[in-house]
């Protein structure tokens, strides 16, 4: 696939809120192309709620539905239910930000997930509640800045694809803004699956991480390519490397995560010689990610 094969329709339209260089936003226009604007979006508090604007305002083309924090997975699950009662068969998707994923609305999560409901989940990832003022989730990074961690975040994130992924649902997958074409390419392969579908969206923010709006491909790239984030899928309980990540099982194929770093300010303080030991956690966590990965490989990529 090519992007020239993606359609020149959009169904997500300019003239919106979000901040320049929002990777929600970017990430939206990509998911309409994929599915070619047939799906009903459910989109708890976040980002997306303020994106999308109040009516006739509104750059969504396609039925959204806002909900509660908290309840994204299960309005999906009652919404899927309705359309099947009408005959409808159109592909429910959960938009939801890392606060409302990872954290508030894990327990609807799991419960969908449990459940096996015919719903595609999106967590876009961007690491923060950033949309009420950059306060650290469960998915910020260890030592990231946070307006509540000033001095570096002390806990690791969680790993929520595989958190998902032991729920032994048929589609789990990770994906990047920065890498569109791996991400359509899994977004339909989610969408021809019956049952409970998960991908993890990085989705690198400017304003709660310290760059410039220009930035933002660049650093999402450069999180693959130092390997801070793996790209796979997990299909009938089998891991796969996918895309870029596929050529980096070796740490000698990856950049310096220093190349990551360095161009976001809220790790700014983690190249000062004083917070060496906190960076040398950060990349000890990178690596123990990797590891995770090639013993799952070792035994034929099977999870369940």
């Amino acid at each position: 696939m090519t992007v020239r094969e993606l359609p020149v329709e959009e169904y997500w339209l300019p003239g919106h809120s979000a901040c320049p260089g929002c990777p929600a936003a970017l990430g939206l226009r990509i998911l309409g192309k994929a599915l070619g604007g047939r799906f009903v979006l459910v989109v708890p508090a976040g980002c997306t709620t303020v994106i999308q604007g109040i009516y006739p305002r509104t750059p969504s083309r396609v039925p959204l539905l806002n909900i509660a924090f908290a309840a994204s997975a299960s309005a999906a699950s009652g919404l899927r239910a309705a359309l099947e009662l009408r005959g409808l068969d159109l592909p429910v998707v959960v938009w939801a930000g890392d606060g409302g994923t990872v954290d508030i609305g894990l327990q609807a999560l799991s419960g969908a997930a449990e459940r096996n409901e015919d719903i595609l989940y999106i967590c876009y990832d961007n690491e923060a509640y950033q949309n009420t003022g950059i306060q650290r989730s469960g998915s910020t990074p260890l030592g990231a800045w946070t307006t509540t961690t000033p001095s570096g975040k002390r806990e690791r994130r969680k790993d929520a694809a595989l958190i998902v992924a032991a729920h032994k649902v048929p589609y789990v997958a990770t994906a990047s803004v920065a890498y569109p074409l791996d991400f359509v390419e899994k977004v339909r392969k989610a969408a021809s699956v019956r049952g409970f579908k998960y991908i993890h969206l990085h989705a690198p923010c400017p304003t709660g991480w310290r760059f410039p709006p220009s930035k933002m491909v660049e650093v999402g790239r450069l999180a693959v390519e130092t390997g801070a984030w793996i790209l796979y899928e997990v299909e009938d309980g089998v891991l796969r490397l996918t895309g870029r990540s596929r050529a980096l099982l070796d740490p000698s194929k990856r950049k310096p995560l220093e190349d990551y770093l360095r161009l976001q300010g809220r790790f700014a303080h983690l190249l000062r010689p004083e917070n060496r030991g906190m960076l040398e956690q950060l990349k000890k966590s990178v690596e123990e990610a990797w590891e995770t990965v090639k013993k799952i490989l070792e035994r034929g990529g099977r999870i369940f």
